[in-house]
């Protein structure tokens, strides 16, 4: 039993929701922002090859092309937190559909190199949107004991995306479509974001969102809706974690209080990206071009490398809610320092070039079953109700600045130094992160929102 504001007592909710049609639909949708996230953060290593003969681009300004997405991402998930608690997750994720519309037809029309700069930011706002609202929207409606799995959807879906891409940048380099290519490859993104609007037009809003707003009676007729078994005893403890009564519904992140979520959240982002994840998924092409191989085969290969992906992650998502959070940090760590050595080696040696690929697909193995499956559930899992936009905002911001950085320096770094220094960079790196896990980053597994809360010491 739990006493609220106003001395009315709570029932503990029994957490046994159903996966009834409407929360797995919402599930779905709310993941399939997902795969727009990963289709528009992969298919841009097809043409980095095409854009520099098209608009006769130096290797920095490559990397400026390829990272001023990444600009648009910081912003989206920066101000995306302060949208969510303002629209709610379901109308945020419209505004979002919009920018992913407007960027992949406006990349296939664009007729200069600024043009295409700003078509591509536009699409940033939106992944980096997603990103975070994504995520949290299906952490609010999802059942404690499945949640790990279910916020592991959209996670699913960024690398079914991923996968998509370098299919669909393979498929259409057979096609014929000469040095109109590019144009094709960026813009058959708008389909599957036409289809996420009209889908989000059909998923209730998240009950959790409803009660910061005061709308108590809506947010218990959606937990009903979605299958709870005991609705008035979950609204009840969701209505304590967020102060209705006595409290405003949303108050500022950094207080002393919040200190260990924003400390996990700025980690856990930073190390995601320190592991070079973003800068091998968008120069996948290039780095095979620097060893040696031809578009075609490179462009198979990433194929291969994308398929590991998806196939790693669904993997990963079996055991998140088994072995957990933590350990599956931990079991990454240690295989990708030894994968990105190796790629290193490689590349210094300029021996044993066709280990080069197998490198590459066991490294994005153990990326997905680690950092890949947890990120975005643990940045849902460790904030209150009451800055959980906030804190998600923080960790997906922190997390695309460092794929901005990274993204913009690796393709000078590699010409100018050779291609083995950063993935010694990377290795060093997640060697690095082993041993900030270890001691510092605590289990989350199998507990609701609001018991994370108090077991990271966070008083309602």
């Amino acid at each position: 039993m739990t006493v609220i504001p106003g001395g009315q007592t709570a029932t503990r909710p029994s957490g046994n929701i159903r996966l009834n049609a409407l929360l797995v639909r919402s599930i779905a949708v709310g993941a399939l922002g997902g795969l727009l996230f990963g289709f528009d953060t992969a298919v841009i290593a097809g043409t980095t090859q095409q854009l520099s003969l098209v608009f006769s681009l130096s290797a920095k300004e490559l990397g400026f092309t390829v990272s001023i997405a990444l600009l648009g991402t910081i912003i989206g998930a920066m101000f995306s937190g302060i949208m969510g608690d303002k629209l709610g997750g379901r109308e945020s994720l419209r505004v979002l559909a919009g920018c992913y519309i407007i960027s992949a037809l406006g990349c296939a029309f664009a007729w200069s190199w600024p043009s295409l700069l700003i078509f591509r930011f536009i699409g940033g706002l939106g992944i980096g949107g997603s990103s975070v609202l994504g995520p949290v929207y299906i952490a609010e409606i999802a059942p404690a004991r499945w949640r790990g799995l279910l916020v592991g959807s959209f996670q699913i879906n960024i690398v079914i995306g991923i996968l998509v891409a370098y299919l669909s940048n393979y498929l259409i380099g057979l096609a014929g479509f000469g040095m109109n290519e590019w144009r094709w490859q960026l813009g058959i993104a708008a389909a599957p974001a036409i289809l996420f609007l009209i889908m989000l037009f059909g998923i209730p809003r998240s009950a959790r969102w409803l009660v910061t707003q005061y709308r108590i009676p809506e947010a218990r007729q959606v937990l009903e809706k979605l299958g709870s078994d005991n609705p008035q005893g979950e609204l009840d403890e969701i209505v304590a974690s967020v102060h209705v009564e006595d409290a405003p519904h949303s108050e500022a992140l950094f207080q002393r209080k919040y200190w260990l979520p924003i400390y996990l959240a700025f980690t856990v982002a930073a190390f995601n990206q320190l592991a070079g994840i973003n800068a091998i998924l968008y120069y996948l092409n290039y780095i095979f071009a620097m060893a040696g191989f031809n578009k075609v085969s490179g462009d198979l290969q990433a194929v291969a490398v994308g398929a590991m992906n998806l196939l790693a992650t669904l993997v990963g998502m079996s055991l998140i809610d088994k072995l957990g959070r933590k350990t599956l940090l931990l079991i990454g760590a240690v295989g990708m320092t030894l994968c990105l050595s190796g790629v290193a080696v490689i590349f210094f040696s300029h021996q044993h070039q066709g280990l080069l690929v197998w490198f590459l697909v066991v490294y994005i193995a153990f990326f997905a079953i680690s950092q890949g499956a947890v990120i975005w559930v643990y940045l849902s899992e460790v904030f209150s109700n009451r800055v959980r936009s906030k804190g998600q905002s923080l960790g997906s911001s922190t997390h695309w600045i460092m794929n901005f950085a990274i993204s913009l320096v690796f393709p000078y770094f590699a010409v100018r130094f050779g291609g083995g220094y950063p993935f010694v960079f990377f290795a060093a790196m997640m060697a690095l992160m082993f041993f900030v896990v270890l001691f510092t980053f605590p289990e989350t597994k199998g507990v609701t929102l609001e018991q994370m809360q108090r077991k990271l010491g966070i008083e309602y």
